[in-house]
């Protein structure tokens, strides 16, 4: 019945066409099914349903759409079709559980450097862990792959591998590390479990790292205490970081993320352990920061872009967080002081949302899994 249901959605979608003609582009008006959300009208142009586990979105400047999937494949959509053939040299991955091919991110200046960055799980002894590597592309291949940084201890554990990466176009790149299953290492600084780390885009150890006088810690922790975030995005004119990591039973939070505060995980928690069980007594404690916003129950959060295209004027500003147990895209309102004002659910049940990206046309995209989809979010005047 679920397989009818995302079939007919597809089929009563319409294809949003855009053409160029003396480098002008002439937008055809969409005319499929319109959906009305509390303050914005729009569309949706399925470009592929053919993905398997995609996981991460990347927008070349000719055209091309990269979305990497889990299980190690890069693919390519040219002209609004996928392509039989992949990209190739991808590095190999620990595709274990949660792990494997994550995130994509071009350089904010990848015309010029060409670089790509990309995140996946690493194989090596004792297990895997989460990579942050660059590289270029020639052709249709990846080459000259460095590893800029790898987190410590690798475990055999599939779970919790983070990781999405952000630039904050002041020569820094941002990304996120699960705890790997194991709650205490959210806390523990000797490791880069549970953590937000950063680094120079070329990998080096930023000289004003917070935790300069803590023995043993590492050096790239950003900030600690953290589950399991696998949606981060930078809002360049507010100059914030932010999270969604996902709770066990209960407890996705939202978090504005700063140098060197405690996000708290496990010691304080709004979420139960699987079973029920409670994990901790308390949900607040001195030195440790509240979420902006949690969610009871859990909707798993992953995937999160921030609206700033002119496209959709009445969404401007708002956080497009992606919902894999809930099966939508959860619209998050701030106001200017960065508090929660309110969510609305969009594309309710659609499928399990794993990405949300803004191309630099200012459009909207979501990746979902089962099936794999790409989706572009289209304005209706």
């Amino acid at each position: 019945m679920k397989q009818f249901i995302y079939t007919a959605w597809l089929i009563a979608t319409t294809l949003f066409v855009s053409c160029t003609k003396n480098e002008s582009v002439v937008e055809i008006p969409f005319t499929g099914t319109t959906i009305e959300s509390e303050k914005q009208k729009f569309g949706v142009d399925t470009i592929t349903s053919e993905l398997t586990n995609p996981w991460g979105i990347a927008f070349l400047p000719d055209g091309r759409i990269l979305v990497t999937e889990r299980a190690g494949d890069i693919r390519i959509i040219k002209d609004g079709k996928l392509l039989p053939e992949k990209i190739g040299n991808v590095p190999a991955v620990f595709a274990t559980g949660q792990g494997g091919l994550m995130d994509i991110k071009l350089h904010p200046d990848y015309k010029n450097n060409g670089w790509i960055y990309l995140t996946y799980s690493k194989p090596g002894e004792g297990g895997g862990g989460t990579v942050v590597a660059r590289c270029k592309l020639d052709g249709n291949n990846l080459t000259g792959l460095e590893e800029l940084f790898s987190a410590l201890p690798l475990t055999g554990s599939g779970a919790h591998f983070g990781s999405r990466i952000v630039f904050d176009g002041k020569g820094y790149i941002f990304f996120s590390s699960g705890e790997r299953g194991t709650k205490e290492n959210a806390q523990d600084l000797s490791n880069h479990l549970g953590k937000i780390l950063r680094l120079h885009e070329d990998g080096r150890v930023p000289a004003d790292k917070p935790f300069v006088n803590t023995p043993n810690a590492k050096p790239e922790i950003w900030s600690y205490g953290h589950r399991n975030p696998q949606g981060v995005v930078y809002d360049a004119a507010t100059q914030t970081l932010w999270d969604v990591e996902h709770g066990p039973m209960g407890g996705d939070e939202l978090n504005k993320v700063e140098k060197g505060k405690n996000y708290g995980w496990p010691v304080i928690t709004y979420g139960k352990n699987y079973d029920g069980t409670p994990i901790t007594a308390i949900t607040e404690k001195e030195g440790m920061e509240q979420p902006v916003f949690y969610w009871v129950p859990s909707i798993a959060t992953c995937g999160m872009a921030i609206v700033t295209s002119d496209k959709y004027p009445n969404w401007k500003g708002n956080l497009m967080i992606g919902a894999l147990a809930m099966q939508h895209v959860a619209r998050v309102e701030l106001n200017a002081q960065g508090k929660f004002v309110k969510q609305e659910k969009l594309l309710d049940k659609i499928a399990r949302v794993r990405a949300i990206e803004q191309s630099p046309d200012g459009y909207l995209y979501v990746a979902t899994e089962t099936p794999g989809m790409l989706l572009k979010i289209v304005p209706v005047k």
